[in-house]
């Protein structure tokens, strides 16, 4: 986080924001004329560097590149081999264990009022990217170096790693919130950065995490990830942010409880409750069996016997067409009521799903075409129709925050998705573990297929919970959209506690305005994370 300009030079940062990204300077006549060019991307990220403080924007680049990117990419196919190599668990077992792993994403919105409430030894975000990147490197050499590591402590480690990326993703959430009080011209940018640093990171991770398995094993390439954790205590410890002396923490306190009953409050108002109703069931009926396909990926006999290098390639795909599908939404879709597109998304969920029967009962075969495209075309749809059916709950999620604790609510309902997308994937584990699939025996994976397409077809039924209006309608009653006096008064001397060196007595009406530019921000930066939920869904 680095330090406000004075007041006077707000107008100088921009003009030099602005000579900084001009390819060349030209005439008013000329500049009238000449359409608006974007800067390079070169030229855009020094201008970041100089604006920011190359502390912060190092640290999204290890947060978001490394940590969760490229390290996410790695440990989700590097995690599955660890639980049928290593472990030699059955495929139920597998699906379970990994939805435990995501248990600290669950509990995001206690991350975020730790950081912003409890500073430690006089700082609000270094301690806590220390101590994500701390448990992160310990818990990956305990998985990596101990060769008979019993299950419950590997399942504790692993969890542990993912507790790790979650932390540290919480508070450069934070930090970046912050920065847009003091840049809010540079908002969008941050923004920007986080999702190229995300994308990026993911697609390399995905494309070699299958060779790095096949060259130094599973425990090897999770023992890797103690690189992008120990980049993060990096981070923690270069990131240039003023110290607290004295923190009241009993205005603290204060802050918890009063947040804690608005949030309460909200929810028991039926605009709220209803689609939340909604967004667990969708997400728990669209059962997840992802673990049985990937033993039958890789089984030499029964399954098609996929490399290593093809299952990263495959999930490269994947990502590549989650991306089709944000692009898909943001151009053609994002006009359309909630109602018409969840259920056109829901029913094209389903309809995907016979993509897997296909490939499982081998017709794909006898239709000419081979295993490994097939396999790939199957999960680039997949993962298209997902995000497509992922982005209007996001949009949802974002109009059901009331104002004033938009950032904690938000997290608040990401975790609540989070919880569903849990059932899911325990569910999927009972229905393997019936069905009787284990790491040698699929005759039933047909059936598991067909259940798992039938059930998604069931959120259909609730849709009448999820209102008809379309993406640009405000849902909230006006009482839970305006912010009494006290309550604005409390979120202006909270900012005053972060030491940013505002001077607010000088700009009453544009620090509202910049109160409001951090709720929005904080929005779009969980969007970030629930955005690499789908990916992992």
């Amino acid at each position: 986080m680095s330090p406000q300009p004075p007041p006077d030079l707000a107008g100088d940062k921009e003009r030099e924001t602005n000579v900084l990204i001009e390819a060349a300077p030209v005439s008013p006549a000329k500049e009238a004329e000449a359409p608006w060019r974007p800067p390079s991307p070169a030229a855009w990220f020094r201008m970041l560097v100089k604006e920011l403080h190359w502390t912060f924007v190092f640290g999204v680049v290890a947060t978001y590149g490394i940590s969760q990117g490229l390290g996410g990419g790695i440990n989700r196919v590097a995690s599955d081999y660890y639980w049928k190599d290593v472990q030699r668990v059955q495929p139920s077992a597998a699906q379970v264990y990994h939805g435990v792993t995501s248990i600290p994403w669950m509990i995001k919105p206690i991350w975020g009022l730790l950081t912003d409430v409890l500073p430690v030894a006089g700082y609000r975000r270094r301690p806590y990217f220390i101590l994500a990147g701390f448990i992160g490197v310990i818990a990956m050499l305990l998985v990596s170096l101990h060769s008979k590591l019993h299950v419950l402590f590997a399942l504790l480690a692993l969890m542990t790693g993912s507790a790790s990326v979650a932390i540290a993703d919480v508070t450069i959430d934070a930090v970046v919130a912050e920065n847009s009080i003091i840049y809010p011209h540079l908002a969008a940018d941050m923004i920007s950065l986080n999702g190229f640093c995300s994308s990026v990171g993911g697609l390399i991770g995905f494309s070699i995490s299958g060779f790095l398995v096949h060259a130094i094993g599973a425990q090897g390439a999770l023992g890797l990830l103690t690189i992008p954790s120990a980049l993060v205590v990096l981070a923690g410890m270069l990131l240039k942010e003023v110290h607290i002396p004295n923190f009241p923490y009993e205005q603290a306190h204060k802050k918890f409880v009063e947040a804690s009953g608005k949030m309460l409050t909200a929810l028991k108002c039926p605009e709220v409750w209803r689609p939340c109703v909604y967004m667990y069931m969708s997400l728990a009926l669209s059962v997840d069996i992802q673990e049985g396909m990937f033993f039958w990926y890789t089984d030499r006999s029964a399954g098609p016997s996929f490399s290593e290098g093809f299952v990263g390639f495959m999930f490269a795909v994947g990502s590549v067409g989650s991306l089709v599908g944000v692009i898909l939404y943001q151009n053609i879709l994002k006009d359309h009521s909630f109602r018409n597109l969840l259920f056109s998304s829901q029913l094209l969920l389903s309809l995907s799903g016979m993509l897997d029967l296909i490939l499982v009962l081998r017709l794909n075969l006898k239709m000419g075409i081979p295993d490994y495209y097939f396999a790939v075309i199957d999960e680039g749809v997949s993962k298209m129709i997902n995000r497509i059916k992922w982005m209007p709950l996001l949009v949802l999620c974002s109009k059901l925050c009331p104002t004033g604790i938009e950032g904690t609510f938000y997290a608040l309902l990401m975790s609540i998705d989070n919880i569903g997308s849990l059932t899911g994937s325990w569910v999927g584990g009972l229905l393997l573990h019936l069905l009787k699939i284990t790491r040698t025996e699929f005759n039933n994976l047909w059936a598991a297929i067909l259940i798992r397409n039938a059930m998604r077809l069931l959120p259909l039924a609730l849709l009448f919970l999820v209102p008809k209006s379309d993406h640009n309608s405000t849902l909230l009653p006006s009482d839970l959209l305006t912010e009494d006096d006290d309550s604005e008064a409390l979120r202006i001397e909270s900012l005053e506690l972060t030491s940013l060196a505002v001077d607010r007595n000088s700009c009453t009406d544009r620090s509202q305005q910049e109160c409001k530019n951090r709720e929005g921000l904080d929005v779009e930066q969980d969007d970030d994370e629930a955005s690499l939920l789908a990916n992992r869904s």
